[in-house]
C-alpha cells in the first residue's frame, strides 16, 4: 500500500529547521480529512507559507498524486536552512516544487495574484515578546508576537490576495490566537470557514481551520448560517467540509 502522507524517516533535519511537530501532523492530518474534496477540488497551484521540514507540503503532494503533473507546488520560508531542508525532503520523495526564501510571500504575491488554488500554512503562533519574531533561525518559525497573532495577521491578506477564486486555505491556529476573531476577520474579506481538526495536547489547544470565498449572487438573500458554528466563545469541531 502507497504511503498517503511523506514518511518521516525521510524527512530531512537541521538543527535551526523547525522539525514535524503535533501541529504539523494536524494540519496533515486535516489535509488527509479533506483529501476527496481536495481531489474533486483540482487544483493546479498549491503553496505552502513557512514550508519548515517540508513534511506538510510533501504529505499534500503525495495526496494528490493521483492529479498527475498538472499540479505545481510553491514553498515558501523565511529561514534558508529550511528552503534547504525542504528541498531534501521533497527529493528524498521523488517530488518538485519551487522554493524560494523569502517572508512570507514577499515578492511572489503580485506575480501570483488570484492564482493560488490551495494554500496551506503552520503560522508562528506561539505568543512571544515582539521583538523575538522574524528573528532568525528556529525561533522565526514559532515566534507570534503579542498573543501568537503578528505573523498571522500578516499572512491574512497575503493570502486574500494569493488565492483564486476557488482558493481554500488550511491554517493550523491556537486557542491563544482567538480563532473566532480570525474568523471574522476573513468573513469580512468574504471567506467561510469551517474547522477541519481540533486537537488538544497537555500544552496546547489547536484548531487547523479551512476558509474558501463565498459566492454570493445579488438576487441570493444574505445568509450567515455558515458563520452560526463559530460563536465568539472557543468553538466546537465540525464534522463536515466544503
Amino acid at each position: 500500500m502507497l504511503p498517503r502522507t511523506a514518511q518521516i524517516r525521510l524527512v530531512s533535519c537541521h538543527p535551526e529547521v523547525y522539525e514535524p511537530c503535533d501541529d504539523s501532523f494536524a494540519l496533515v492530518d486535516a489535509l488527509l480529512a479533506d483529501r476527496e474534496h481536495l481531489i474533486k477540488h483540482q487544483p493546479m497551484l498549491c503553496m505552502e507559507l513557512g514550508c519548515g521540514s517540508g513534511y506538510v507540503i510533501s504529505s499534500l503532494a503525495i495526496m494528490l498524486g493521483e492529479l498527475g503533473s498538472g499540479v505545481h507546488y510553491f514553498a515558501t520560508d523565511i529561514n534558508p536552512d529550511a528552503a534547504e531542508t525542504t528541498q531534501a525532503t521533497l527529493k528524498a520523495h521523488g517530488l518538485h516544487a519551487e522554493i524560494v526564501v523569502t517572508d512570507v510571500a514577499s515578492g511572489l504575491h503580485k506575480n501570483l495574484a488570484g492564482m493560488i488554488d490551495v494554500i496551506v500554512v503552520n503560522p508562528p503562533y506561539v505568543p512571544t515578546p515582539e521583538e523575538e519574531v522574524g528573528c532568525k533561525g528556529i525561533t522565526a518559525s514559532w515566534a507570534g508576537g503579542e498573543n501568537g497573532r503578528s505573523v498571522i495577521d500578516k499572512i491574512l491578506p497575503i493570502v486574500d490576495e494569493l488565492l483564486s477564486q476557488k482558493g481554500w486555505l488550511y491554517m493550523v491556529t491556537l486557542t491563544a490566537n482567538n480563532p473566532s476573531q480570525i474568523c471574522l476577520l476573513m468573513k469580512e474579506k468574504g471567506y467561510a470557514s469551517r474547522i477541519i481538526v481540533q486537537r488538544s495536547t497537555e500544552e496546547e489547544s489547536l484548531h487547523v481551520i479551512k476558509f474558501w470565498r463565498v459566492v454570493v449572487s445579488n438576487d441570493s438573500p444574505r445568509s450567515d448560517s455558515w458563520f452560526s458554528q463559530f460563536p465568539l466563545k472557543l468553538f466546537s469541531r465540525s464534522s463536515g467540509s466544503t
